[in-house]
């Protein structure tokens, strides 16, 4: 009998249990790419795998760099910093997290098919002192070397080998392994379920290292590409938090009684960029030579984009013109440089018939239409813009899932990108943006090929001063150049529109993650 009252007490406790079970609901306009960490440097997709795979150190709310997996850290001298790791920790399967798996993820993020490359780039070596002590040695001096590191996915050496996942996914070739679908990493929640571009659902971790603040079992994240049907799920109670609010519907969510809407500033620029590097563009009437090699022709494009007419009606007021790389926020921004070119249609035409275009050319232009705020629609003001200089835009705009293998690969001559500097540091967006592409990982988002020896030389430096002086002289001395070249077109810094149910606690962050370790709910 006690036997039988006992079942039935065990039973009822787990219906109760299953009745209690926390289920946040998360819509996107895009999916995650991958559940490979090491595939992408893209903010959704280091925002949502953030919570399952977990860097040696992190961000807190207030974006100050944190101990994560390793607990302390020290210089031992100019070039070598000692990491000392969190001891107890264990992968999904349950692996003891140990340096090898420091070492091994070094060493799988340098790979040629990773798209991290640029964050251990700087990295010469990295040595076991003991199972919890590593050093990592960089080939100069690098200051910034722990704010690297905030998004630098540990993954487990034995789970890699076991599953043939040794390599990351190379998205630009297509290519795809276990780490694609399945993933084991430390964090606080686990993935369940994968299904590309339907849904991807995270469980908690009851195994995991540190307490959080979530009370959160399950995430399901759900893409939904069209506004309007992501908009009435939220509405209708079918998500509970969505991303990005379509500009034209934050005052509509703003009045229902239940949702709230939480807007602030990004540290993510817009731009457009140009390919420099052929000599015929890929997708252009010009023949026998490339229109972007010369200044003139970039800087009619730049005067011919009426920016603020961009915010004011595409963007409704949430965008900061800008004429920066970077915006406020990040480590080395410049105010006084942030004036854009004026807008000026009939300078712009000059510009193009002395550079020997008077009538204008064709170019294609790729843009995604589901990655930033009203990115296709900001591409198609800007093809009606260069409408009035004679330049014929031909535009492609398609999904991020084949978007980015495209861009990666440098199949383009004009795009739209934006770009949140992983570091809050000026220097992210000169190494990654704006230096010249090598096969190390410099320049790995200069996917126009924008080339020039002294702001190259100038990156270098910046990398391993430590003088903030002396610093923030050379980083205002690299933007002019880039200014001066007209290497890029910036646009505007974005504005965060996220909404949710009242019944939700999170936290905005201004590079656009957001990490359900910081989220909860409460009984509806």
């Amino acid at each position: 009998m006690n036997f039988k009252k006992n079942l039935v007490i065990a039973a009822a406790a787990l219906a109760v249990g299953a009745a209690q079970a926390v289920t946040l609901r998360v819509s996107n306009q895009g999916d995650v790419q991958s559940m490979d960490p090491h595939s992408l440097n893209e903010s959704l997709q280091l925002s949502f795998m953030g919570s399952v795979y977990e860097s040696l150190v992190g961000r807190g709310k207030d974006m100050s760099v944190q101990p994560l997996l390793a607990t302390k850290w020290s210089q031992t001298s100019p070039t070598v910093w000692r990491f000392e790791l969190r001891k107890g920790v264990k992968f999904h399967d349950g692996t003891p997290f140990t340096a090898d798996d420091v070492i091994f993820s070094f060493k799988r993020a340098a790979d040629a098919g990773s798209d991290m490359r640029g964050y251990v780039a700087p990295v010469k070596d990295v040595r076991k002192v003991s199972d919890s002590v590593v050093e990592i040695e960089t080939v100069a001096p690098f200051p910034i070397l722990p704010d690297t590191l905030t998004v630098f996915a540990i993954m487990s050496k034995k789970w890699c080998e076991e599953n043939k996942a040794e390599r990351p996914v190379d998205r630009r070739k297509g290519v795809e392994n276990t780490a694609s679908f399945k993933a084991n990493g430390t964090g606080p929640f686990r993935l369940k379920e994968r299904q590309p571009s339907v849904r991807t659902v995270l469980v908690r971790n009851f195994n995991y290292w540190d307490k959080v603040e979530s009370n959160l079992d399950e995430v399901v994240f759900t893409p939904i590409g069209n506004d309007a049907t992501r908009v009435a799920a939220l509405l209708s109670g079918e998500s509970d938090v969505m991303e990005p609010v379509p500009l034209q519907d934050v005052e509509r969510i703003k009045g229902s009684p239940n949702l709230t809407v939480l807007q602030g500033p990004e540290l993510r620029t817009i731009f457009l960029g140009m390919d420099q590097k052929r000599d015929e563009l890929l997708n252009s009437s010009v023949k026998g030579k490339n229109p972007f090699k010369d200044k003139r022709v970039r800087q009619a494009f730049y005067q011919a984009i009426d920016e603020e007419t961009i915010k004011a009606r595409v963007m409704r007021g949430a965008a900061a013109p800008t004429a920066l790389m970077i915006g406020p926020g990040v480590r080395g921004f410049m105010p006084e440089m942030n004036k854009r070119l004026p807008y000026d249609v009939d300078a712009a035409k000059k510009l193009l018939a002395d550079a020997g275009y008077p009538s204008g050319f064709e170019v294609g232009m790729n843009c995604p239409n589901d990655r930033y705020v009203n990115d296709a629609a900001i591409c198609q003001a800007v093809a009606a813009n260069l409408a009035r200089i004679g330049v014929k835009v031909n535009l492609q705009t398609e999904t991020k899932v084949s978007y980015f293998p495209k861009i990666l690969r440098r199949d383009t001559s004009f795009y739209l990108l934006g770009w949140t500097p992983s570091t809050a540091d000026a220097h992210d967006a000169l190494y990654n943006l704006m230096a010249t592409p090598t096969d190390k990982g410099q320049g790995q988002y200069n996917l126009g090929a924008y080339s020039n020896a002294k702001l190259d030389e100038l990156t270098t430096k910046i990398q391993t001063e430590t003088d903030k002086t002396k610093r923030d002289e050379m980083i205002r001395e690299a933007f002019k150049v880039h200014t001066d070249d007209v290497g890029h077109i910036p646009l505007h810094q974005q504005a965060l529109a996220w909404a949710y149910n009242k019944n939700v606690t999170l936290t905005q962050l201004p590079t656009n993650y957001m990490y359900f370790k910081w989220v909860s709910m409460k009984a509806k």
